[in-house]
């Protein structure tokens, strides 16, 4: 069985996946594959230095993420140069993953946690999609504190993504994670329950 998990930017997705492991869930993680695709000697990287040049590379030949933030998160046309570059090559790693998983135990919970999973327009891989929920003012001061930002900062962040209220609204599920963990925990055994999975 799989099931597709998403949500905003600092909405707790990694907290939910976690909890979904810890009942016995497997996890294909987007933003791992993301940044093994973007490893020294792969040929995503290697594109990625030629589009936005060296000043993306750490001494070591490593990415240097926060640089590439800065360059693509201002700027449309580059983030659109990006994700042509990454996208394809996380899509086909997270298929590999998912499928090859489901065959080995076609009964066992996959969740393939993918933040930008209806951006990406990906839905049409799952039948079930939870999202991570927390109102937006929520996820403002989240992130900010999360990432050391500036409210602008912060704000230019959350516009690059669809509404939280959007992706709730486009749901199967819904995870509240706006309040405790405990409250969130009890929402993820309630829904493994619903999954038949208890």
């Amino acid at each position: 069985m799989i099931m597709g998990l998403t949500g905003g930017i600092a909405s707790g997705k990694s907290t939910v996946s976690a909890m979904f492991v810890d009942k016995g869930a497997r996890l294909v993680d987007a933003d791992v594959i993301a940044r093994e695709v973007m490893l020294p000697g792969s040929p995503v990287l290697a594109a990625a230095v030629q589009q936005f040049g060296d000043e993306i590379l750490q001494p070591d030949g490593t990415l240097n993420r926060a640089r590439l933030g800065e360059i693509v998160f201002h700027n449309p046309e580059a983030r659109q140069l990006l994700n042509g570059l990454t996208h394809p090559a996380i899509r086909r790693e997270i298929k590999n993953r998912m499928y090859a998983w489901d065959q080995e135990d076609p009964r066992r919970l996959i969740v393939v946690d993918i933040p930008l999973l209806y951006e990406s327009q990906l839905e049409n891989l799952f039948q079930d999609i939870a999202v991570v929920y927390v109102p937006r003012e929520v996820q403002l001061a989240r992130l900010m504190e999360r990432n050391r930002l500036t409210p602008q900062q912060a704000e230019s962040r959350l516009g690059a993504q669809m509404d939280i209220e959007l992706k709730r609204s486009r749901a199967t599920y819904v995870i509240d994670n706006s309040r405790d963990p405990v409250y969130t925990r009890q929402q993820v055994d309630g829904l493994w329950d619903r999954l038949g999975l208890s």
